[in-house]
């Protein structure tokens, strides 16, 4: 069925994945998309958000999960956007992401909307062209096709899928899609390259009901999982929170294999612009500012001999001798080196980490909060030390702990604090004693972050031993 086209194209950004290729910079607690790897300002998230707050789009649709909450949130209100932010009560691959944005926007805008679906960790600097390229994707979509971005490729990758584009549509830019592939190995993807496919970009363009009726032909499960999970979910602050037991009931598929390899309505824009998924350390390297040597250097870093290589340090020193076409990576807890070439076998690392029950795996120092961060300096046998960053305005839960007293010593800035419902204001160099089992919380009441040093003493000192009785962001 032919629609007419509606005035604002409606990005869905989907913004939930763990990005473990790029470990140990990135991790399960903080991925790629919230992370300034290209931008000392912005994350990935940030500059997808951007690219889509022109007069062409309608506020987007965030799709993430309930741990990124707070930093989506934090993340847009930078920028200064508003949209609508949905979570995800677990994992479930794009298919159900892409049938709750459909549904919203055509709930919200119309059922004629063309919606954008987009990664949040996709890179592409050239603005004005992915724009003019959506517009052109859209005319397609407004007449029922199901649109996908193609790139050219630049090399018979095999972390891609591949398009085969068909006939012309009307006689313009977009294509037919002829067929539809997954990752292939080298020798395939050589073939691919030579027969004129395209990288399938993972951005894709439709109508809203448009999506809504292919799913119901071809993937039902999603779309009913999707929509009985909408029609059962709750405000949570700013947040809209999905069901949780009818959006289990998705099957944990992607958008390509639900959909796009089966309907026939799938099309194709070739597109005009460079973009790169920063999948893996190779590709980093590949888009980075190379110096006289090809080698990235980023962070505390020195090398002699070293060429074609990516060396960067989130802390310590790190240094390379004599090495060729390598990935080193150091962090505070953690360090990386890697072939270049092997740069997204670190997903298997990783996986093998986290079944050996190493922390690292998942877990970074930094663990953000609604109203800040904390970063472990030292843990032994009865005791931990943090450091706490609150900002301003920021509110720590009301709690109280069965198993350790603290101290918070004030480094910079002015705490309030509140002791079994006595108030006092601390300032640099002053510390406040909190006792097992008391009732207590702090505040940031000024106009810089706060910053202490907690120093927990007892037998228990995890995240666990924490009885909240009161909290404004509405955690448990």
């Amino acid at each position: 069925m032919v629609r007419a086209m509606t005035s604002l194209i409606v990005p869905i950004i989907m913004a939930g994945g763990s990005g473990t290729r790029l470990w140990p910079v990135s991790r399960d607690t903080m991925p790629k998309q919230f992370i300034p790897l290209f931008d000392e300002g912005r994350s990935t998230f940030q500059a997808t958000l951007s690219r889509v707050s022109g007069p062409e789009f309608a506020p987007p649709v965030v799709v993430t999960n309930d741990a990124f909450r707070f930093v989506v949130a934090e993340q847009m209100l930078a920028l200064g956007l508003k949209g609508t932010i949905v979570l995800e009560p677990e994992r479930r691959d794009s298919a159900v992401a892409v049938a709750v944005g459909a549904t919203i926007a055509s709930r919200e805008q119309s059922p004629e909307a063309v919606c954008l679906v987009l990664a949040a960790d996709h890179v592409i600097t050239d603005v004005s062209g992915f724009v003019t390229d959506c517009l052109e994707a859209a005319k397609a979509a407004a007449k029922g096709w199901i649109m996908t971005l193609g790139i050219k490729p630049t090399s018979p990758a095999t972390g891609y899928g591949y398009i085969a584009p068909g006939a012309s549509i009307e006689g313009g830019r977009a294509l037919a899609l002829r067929r539809f592939v997954e990752k292939p190995d080298r020798d395939t993807a050589e073939g691919y390259v030579a027969e004129g496919y395209l990288w399938n970009s993972g951005n894709f363009l439709f109508q809203a009901e448009a999506m809504r009726e292919e799913l119901a032909a071809h993937a039902p499960d999603v779309l009913r999982a999707a929509q009985a999970s909408l029609a059962s979910a709750s405000r949570d602050l700013d947040f809209l929170r999905l069901a949780p037991e009818p959006f289990r009931a998705a099957p944990k598929i992607s958008i390509d294999y639900a959909l796009m390899e089966k309907t026939d309505h799938a099309g194709v824009l070739p597109a005009h612009f460079a973009w790169s998924d920063v999948g893996a350390w190779d590709a980093i390297h590949d888009i980075k500012a190379k110096d006289e040597d090809g080698n990235v250097l980023e962070g505390s870093v020195s090398v002699i001999g070293t060429t074609n290589s990516l060396v960067r340090s989130e802390g310590p020193l790190t240094t390379v001798v004599g090495l060729d076409e390598v990935v080193v990576v150091s962090t505070l807890d953690a360090v990386l080196v890697a072939a270049k070439s092997e740069a997204p076998r670190v997903k298997d690392l990783v996986a093998r980490l986290a079944a050996e029950g190493h922390a690292q795996a998942t877990d970074h120092l930094r663990i953000h909060r609604p109203w800040g961060w904390y970063q472990r300096i030292d843990i032994g046998q009865r005791f931990q030390v943090k450091h706490i960053c609150v900002y301003p305005g920021g509110t720590l839960s009301l709690q109280r702990h069965h198993h350790r007293a603290e101290h918070w010593v004030v480094v910079h800035g002015t705490a309030e604090v509140t002791i079994d419902g006595t108030v006092k204001l601390y300032h640099e160099n002053e510390a406040a004693y909190l006792p097992i089992g008391c009732t207590h919380r702090m505040r940031n009441p000024g106009k810089i972050d706060l910053k202490i040093i907690e120093v927990q003493v007892g037998s228990y000192t995890g995240e666990d031993d924490i009885v909240r009785i009161e909290d404004i962001y509405a955690r448990s």
